[in-house]
């Protein structure tokens, strides 16, 4: 794995927290912190996805479109769906 190290400054009292649940769980201090930096990463990036999804598809525009497609393929006599 690349790696590379970045100093930072954290509470006292949150480095005792970060250890305790690291020696708990039986891993390095460093790989629970990239664990966590991690987690927050993956979540910040679907909320992201999810605010543009609802972003585009709550423009009455957009709206208008999609149902008027749903119309379409309904009206179209295919059960199964569309043949692309």
């Amino acid at each position: 794995m690349n790696t590379q190290k970045v100093a930072i400054t954290i509470p006292k009292k949150i480095v005792t927290m970060i250890d305790m649940i690291s020696k708990q769980k039986g891993i390095s201090r460093s790989r629970y912190i990239s664990n966590v930096l991690r987690e927050q990463l993956v979540n910040e990036q679907e909320r992201s996805i999810k605010e543009t999804y609802d972003r585009v598809f709550s423009d009455a525009e957009i709206k208008k479109e999609q149902l008027e497609t749903v119309n379409w393929f309904e009206e179209s006599g295919h059960v199964e769906g569309q043949e692309w």
